[in-house]
């Protein structure tokens, strides 16, 4: 029984395929930005380490809360009371107690961001981080992106059938990279994560916003596209 020549692997000479990657990269503008706060505490004893630390996580989540809808998102990650033994002597004598707290913002508003940052950066013992900008998962540059890279490839299919005389006839298979195999593929780091500012509480009273200028983001798309075409005019 002769097998139908679309379903040959590599094709025949009366059906021969074409097989090209497109690729797409654009850049927009980002969609949110990230700060991370990490407030501070220390006391001789344990108590007045916590009863610090306390207020000052408190300070920090009522101002960041006190901005509504502009900041979407308030993570409290890692928390953490750690004595410090004195250097000296055999007993384990403790010294003082350090206290910390990790707090994560997102943003949507960047006019925002720079006057919280300011903000927070002016509390005691208070240290910020960031921004980190970011799209959204479900930001239309993703589709955008794919839709490019197939565009692409189905240029680039034309352009290597029409250089031998042929044309495209059907398309065969669209994949992302890597969707056919288990092989990890490698990605570009995410855009907005190479950057970082950090303040602390040095910062003078009154101080005016900071002027921070959103990062572009870069979105990378690429697919595999196999095609069937013509006989070509060898």
């Amino acid at each position: 029984m002769t097998q139908d020549p679309s379903h040959q692997p590599y094709g025949t000479p009366d059906v021969p395929r074409v097989a090209v990657r497109g690729e797409a990269r654009i850049e927009v503008d980002p969609e949110i930005a990230r700060i991370g706060i990490t407030v501070n505490a220390r006391g001789t004893d344990r108590r007045t380490a916590l009863d610090d630390l306390t207020r000052r996580n408190n300070t920090v989540l009522d101002l960041l809360k006190s901005y509504g809808d502009p900041v979407e998102k308030i993570e409290t990650g890692s928390f953490s009371i750690t004595p410090e033994l004195t250097r000296h002597g055999r007993g384990e004598r403790v010294r003082a107690y350090h206290g910390r707290v990790h707090i994560t913002a997102e943003l949507n508003d960047f006019t925002t961001l720079g006057e919280l940052t300011t903000r927070l950066a002016d509390l005691e013992l208070t240290q910020v981080d960031g921004p980190w900008w970011a799209l959204r998962p479900t930001s239309p540059a993703h589709g955008e992106a794919r839709r490019q890279a197939v565009r692409e490839a189905v240029q680039r299919a034309r352009e290597y059938a029409e250089a031998l005389g042929a044309r495209l006839a059907a398309l065969v298979e669209l994949a992302d990279l890597g969707a056919e195999n288990a092989a990890p593929v490698a990605m570009a780091a995410p855009g907005g994560m190479m950057r970082s500012l950090a303040y602390s509480s040095e910062a003078e009273a009154g101080a005016p916003p900071l002027d921070l200028e959103p990062q572009r983001q870069t979105v990378y798309a690429q697919v595999n596209a196999r095609f069937t075409m013509t006989p070509p005019q060898l």
